[in-house]
């Protein structure tokens, strides 16, 4: 990862934070993006460029990825860590709270990988890890709107990989299962976050699938916790 450009989409997340911190002592170049300012610089990582960055606005995402080639010349990363959620009965589900989940886990994610993909595209080499979570893949009672946006950027990053391989372009999909960041400190499900994977346990996933010898594509990496999480 020496010198490796990677751009860390919420990175003031528990996932995102857990990457930096993997990614910061291998020499990576590292570019944070997080809709709040204040909480990128608090994270006081030597030589990154912060940028602050809603990735529900196209134009934003855009910026963020310009930014880093203007800066730093290229793009050889991206990770894709940011996601929004709300858990409620389907009866109980306002409109307001499908779209809020479908702008960040769907149109936000797809803004990050397209224009990270068109910078890939030119240089005709690059890596996408998109960090769905089992959401993605399984479904739960009261998630609903959670997981309509998350298999749907699961249907889209699929078809990225698709289109992207010919420009060795690789695109990994991530389902973790239960992790303890602070996701959690809002949702009102009874779980036992003891028992949740680490952030570090998912960002040593990543670096994993980032460093794997070059002729290789991980697709899709699942990691779930050993035991049941739902009190």
């Amino acid at each position: 990862m020496q010198d490796k450009v990677v751009v860390v989409v919420g990175a003031t997340g528990g996932i995102g934070r857990a990457v930096v911190q993997r990614l910061q002592p291998l020499g990576a170049k590292l570019v944070l993006a997080a809709r709040r300012g204040e909480r990128l610089q608090a994270l006081g990582v030597p030589g990154a460029l912060c940028i602050p960055t809603d990735i529900t606005v196209p134009a934003q995402v855009e910026q963020l990825m310009s930014q880093a080639v203007h800066t730093l010349g290229r793009i050889d990363v991206l990770v894709n860590a940011a996601g929004a959620g709300v858990f409620k009965s389907w009866d109980k589900l306002t409109p307001e709270d499908l779209a809020s989940q479908l702008a960040v886990n769907l149109q936000g994610n797809f803004y990050a990988m397209q224009a990270a993909a068109q910078v890939m595209k030119t240089q005709r080499s690059g890596h996408i890890c998109n960090v769905i979570g089992i959401l993605g893949k399984h479904t739960m009672p009261l998630a609903a709107a959670y997981c309509a946006s998350k298999f749907g950027a699961v249907g889209a990053t699929k078809v990225l990989a698709d289109e992207l391989r010919r420009y060795n372009i690789k695109v990994t999909l991530f389902y973790f299962g239960g992790v303890d960041t602070p996701f959690w400190d809002n949702i009102t499900l009874k779980v036992d976050r003891s028992k949740m994977l680490r952030p570090e346990t998912a960002a040593d996933a990543i670096v994993y699938a980032l460093q794997v010898e070059p002729a290789a594509v991980p697709m899709e990496v699942n990691i779930q916790p050993e035991s049941h999480l739902f009190i």
